[in-house]
């Protein structure tokens, strides 16, 4: 069973900040300073208006989504945090990743079902996969799909974390973790001093 969650961030900077909710000349200014090129976890901050532009898109369809299935969002836009430990999550970073990344772990405990809703793969990934049926990894089951507490641990029980019964295959590039959208901050204000 998964008992926490994972948030990783950039090292000296602060932890469980949504880029969504800045200005777009904050936004941007904080994107280009997490992006390095070949890190795997920071080269997507490449082009920052077209990331902001398409993550807000997406975190626009996440609520919606997750208040379809009874979610009760907090907030205006998600904080992004990993559950369980997936085999690309242990496998993937490289040394840029690595020297610059750290991360916290949250316990699960501290969040009632209607704060969080979770997508497979990373969300940005989700979707993209959803207007890209044709693509060899696109799995209707999974992308662009919005699930509840309830619907990932009973996936997890049923295939492991993803990279271990799930059937899918995806290129190292894209990450291949359970993304969760925490939809109320206040259980993380107490670990974002750490």
């Amino acid at each position: 069973m998964i008992n926490h969650l994972i948030h990783v961030y950039k090292k000296g900077t602060i932890p469980f900040q949504s880029l969504s909710a800045l200005s777009d000349a904050d936004a941007t200014k904080i994107m280009q300073n997490l992006y390095i090129e070949g890190a795997i976890f920071w080269e997507r901050f490449e082009n920052p208006a077209q990331y902001l532009k398409t993550r807000r898109q997406i975190e626009d369809r996440l609520r919606e989504e997750f208040i379809a299935k009874g979610g009760k969002p907090r907030e205006s836009y998600p904080i992004y945090m990993i559950y369980g430990r997936s085999k690309w999550l242990i496998e993937a970073p490289d040394a840029k990743s690595l020297s610059t990344t750290t991360e916290i772990q949250v316990p699960l405990s501290l969040f009632q079902k209607q704060d969080l809703s979770f997508t497979y793969p990373d969300s940005m990934v989700s979707f993209l996969l959803l207007n890209q049926k044709e693509s060899p990894y696109y799995l209707s089951d999974f992308h662009g799909k919005v699930f509840i507490l309830d619907e990932i641990q009973d996936l997890v029980q049923s295939n492991g974390l993803p990279g271990e019964k799930w059937g899918t295959n995806l290129p190292k590039y894209f990450a291949n973790y359970i993304e969760v959208q925490v939809w109320n901050q206040e259980p993380l204000l107490e670990y974002r001093n750490q």
